[in-house]
Order: C-alpha cells, then structure tokens, then sequence
C-alpha cells in the first residue's frame, strides 16, 4: 500500500499493540490472558506492519527469523516443565521461588507457569508470523 497515513499510523499501532501483548502475558497467571492471547495480540502488530509497508520491511523489522523465535519458545516451555522434575515433582508441576521474601512476607513471585508461559507466547508469535509472512509473500 502507499497510504502515508497508513504507514504513519501503523508503526504506532504495531509498538501500542507490542506493548498491550507483554501486559496480557504479564496478567495471564491470575486473570484471563496468557502466553497465547499475548502471542496473538503481538503478532497481529506484525502482520499490521507487513500490510502496510510490506514484508521485507516487516522481517528487517523484527530482526530475528520467526522460525527461529517459535523453537526458542518451544525449548523455554519445555524446560518450564522439566524444571519439576528437579524437585521431584511431576512434569509441568508450577514452582515458585520468592524473591526478597517468603510468601508471607509479600516477596517478589517467579514461576515456572510464567517462565512457561513466555514460551507459549514465543512459539505463538513466531508461528502466526511465520505463516502470514509466507502467504503474503505468495501473493
């Protein structure tokens, strides 16, 4: 497209939704959102970019090869899981380590749901980007 306003606006649009997409993964263990709805949100900022300045801007933009983002993701997930394993949990079993603090005294909490989470969301974002880059590139 050669829309300057189109342009214009969707670099704003695509940062604004990059943003939203982090704070939906952020507040997805304790209310609706996650890695997936974060994913998507994100990767929507993506194709927006892509339909407005093309695709070879869209893929200098996020710098990194989509592919390579969703098997990053996949391994952190997987090693979110495992993680359990190490203290003699069942795999995937959520483990919580507290940060300046026990629980009771209000310490900053790090998980492995999260840390799964930032996978799924990963492998996502990647794939999603993955397939609409290809298809617009077909056309």
């Amino acid at each position: 497209m050669n829309s300057v306003i189109l342009r214009v606006g969707t670099r704003y649009l695509a940062g604004l939704l990059l943003l939203f997409s982090i704070y939906m993964l952020l507040r997805g263990h304790n209310e609706p959102g996650g890695g997936f709805i974060g994913g998507l949100i994100g990767s929507t900022g993506f194709v927006l970019y892509a339909v407005a300045c093309g695709t070879a801007e869209a893929r200098a933009a996020l710098r990194v090869l989509p592919q390579n983002i969703a098997v990053a993701g996949l391994g952190i997930a997987l090693l979110a899981g495992i993680a359990a394993a190490l203290f003699g949990d069942a795999l995937f079993t959520g483990q919580w380590l507290f940060l300046g603090g026990s629980k009771e005294e209000k310490g900053l909490p790090l998980s492995t749901v999260l840390i799964f989470d930032i996978g799924v969301y990963m492998v996502v974002f990647g794939s999603i980007l993955t397939m609409v880059f290809a298809m617009e590139e077909e056309i």
